[in-house]
């Protein structure tokens, strides 16, 4: 039996993403710079999966759309497009629950001289509104905040604290990655200047993601070249990832009244399956939080027995996939800081764990797991005295 929970580190390429693909690579090739039929076959593709990523969060003009080469790009051009505007350093706000994307693009900027407030969160992994208004100077210029938590699921208040930010004339980016085809999200009413998509968290190919950027925000290039992109990503476009990207996208944004509900039923109903375990302690918010997001930390970790490698590794000889935090840092025996900002101990932060539903995932899955999970735990610790 296999059953892959970890949908929030990747998701399966959907199979309409795999033949859009496989149609370019055979037969639509072409350079979409050219001018002759060829080239302009391939731009056709590139400009209709545009218009889908579009829907997807409903932005009335495509090409408010950027693809990039997945989410951390998208992230690094929102950060570094607006830093690199200015010849003096400014400051701008992030919180201490960022993605790495964020956070190490921040800190590189420091070594520049720019000033980098980090917004402290709650034992949820929420932000106070009222700190990021107490944060803003005369020289803030952006403030990044993540939708969606990777790690504990915690959705951000990004309406509240992008309203504050746009009646102090601050830009206002935040990392959707794990938001986007999970979520409704609709940037025309979203107090937001610039969002990050990442197409292999919505089943579509690895590789490709997109920076929305609102009319009337600059942002200098990263990459320079023949001015593709519409001058802010040199390079020739990616066709067949692109044209898999904006098909997942359009069934996302189809899928999503259904999906949502029901991936939601599905985390509750896990959450519920393990309230009854001893040390097993839940993580972020349990309602205001990712609709296919469950993760929770031990209480009594320790770095040789029991923590979340531990539990990763022997979930999966069950033939389980979870994840032990964020992916990226799943093969480092340390504290987790997501879990450090939130207040927990040193001992608690190294057992934090991930459960991450997705469309193939069923009753019997979350079922299956929170046994299996159970008999590991007793394995592993009988003191726990497991029900």
């Amino acid at each position: 039996m296999q059953i892959y929970l970890d949908h929030s580190a990747t998701t399966p390429t959907r199979p309409e993403a795999i033949a859009a693909m496989q149609a370019v690579l055979t037969q639509e090739w072409g350079n979409p710079s050219s001018l002759h039929e060829w080239g302009q076959r391939a731009a056709t593709i590139v400009e209709q999966a545009r218009l889908q990523v579009a829907g997807l969060i409903n932005a009335a003009n495509p090409e408010s759309l950027i693809f990039t080469s997945g989410g951390t790009e998208a992230d690094n051009q929102a950060i570094m497009g607006v830093a690199r505007l200015y010849v003096v350093p400014q400051h701008m706000i992030i919180s201490h629950v960022e993605h790495s994307a964020i956070s190490e693009t921040a800190r590189s900027l420091e070594m520049w001289g720019w000033e980098v407030t980090r917004l402290c969160v709650d034992a949820k992994g929420r932000i106070n509104p009222l700190d990021l208004k107490a944060a803003l100077r005369h020289n803030t210029v952006l403030v990044s905040t993540i939708y969606g938590q990777s790690e504990v699921g915690t959705v951000q208040p990004i309406a509240e604290l992008g309203n504050i930010a746009r009646s102090h004339g601050v830009l206002f980016h935040t990392d959707a990655v794990q938001a986007v085809g999970r979520l409704p999200i609709n940037v025309q009413t979203l107090p937001v200047d610039l969002l990050s998509i990442s197409s292999h968290k919505l089943y579509g190919p690895q590789g490709v993601g997109a920076l929305y950027v609102r009319s009337g925000v600059e942002l200098a290039p990263l990459i320079y070249g023949g001015g593709q992109e519409m001058g802010m990503r040199s390079g020739t476009q990616a066709v067949p990832i692109i044209a898999g990207f904006g098909v997942a996208a359009e069934l996302a944004a189809q899928e999503l009244p259904t999906e949502t509900p029901r991936l939601i039923k599905l985390r509750d109903r896990l959450f519920d399956l393990l309230a009854d375990v001893p040390g097993l302690v839940p993580t972020g918010e349990r309602d205001r939080r990712l609709p296919h997001h469950v993760s929770f930390c031990l209480e009594h970790a320790d770095r040789q027995k029991l923590n979340g490698k531990t539990l990763v590794r022997q979930l999966n000889l069950a033939g389980i996939g979870i994840s032990a935090g964020a992916a990226c840092h799943s093969g480092k025996l340390s504290p987790s800081p997501i879990l450090l900002a939130m207040g927990y101990s040193d001992k608690a932060a190294l057992g934090g764990i991930r459960m991450t539903l997705g469309r193939d995932t069923t009753e019997a899955d979350v079922d299956w797991t929170a046994m299996v999970l159970k008999q590991v735990l007793y394995r592993l610790s009988p003191d726990l005295s497991l029900a």
